[in-house]
C-alpha cells in the first residue's frame, strides 16, 4: 500500500455572481479518494487571480501542471491544476 497523497488546486468563474471568489486546494490518496480540502479568498475568478493570490497565502505550493479548464453542472466554468509543496 502506498501513501502518496496528489495536490490539486481548483479556481472558478463566478457565473453566478454569488460574489464567492476562491481557490480550493484539495488532498487525494493514491486511488484518488479526496482526503481533506481548504480554501482561500481571491480577488477575481480564473487561473491569473488564483496563481496570484497563492502566491501570497501559500508561497511554498507550486502549481506543477498547466490549468485544466472544465465546466460544472451548473454551467459554472472551473480550472484544475496539480501542486506540490516546495522544500523552504
Amino acid at each position: 500500500m502506498t501513501t502518496a497523497h496528489r495536490l490539486t488546486l481548483t479556481c472558478y468563474n463566478d457565473t453566478h455572481g454569488y460574489g464567492w471568489r476562491h481557490v480550493d486546494l484539495f488532498v487525494h490518496d493514491a486511488e484518488g479518494r479526496e482526503l481533506d480540502w481548504v480554501h482561500w479568498q481571491a480577488p477575481g475568478d480564473g487561473p491569473d487571480a488564483a496563481d496570484a493570490v497563492t502566491a501570497r497565502v501559500e508561497p511554498l505550493l507550486r502549481r506543477t501542471s498547466e490549468w485544466r479548464h472544465g465546466i460544472g453542472g451548473s454551467g459554472v466554468d472551473y480550472w484544475i491544476a496539480d501542486a506540490v509543496w516546495a522544500r523552504p
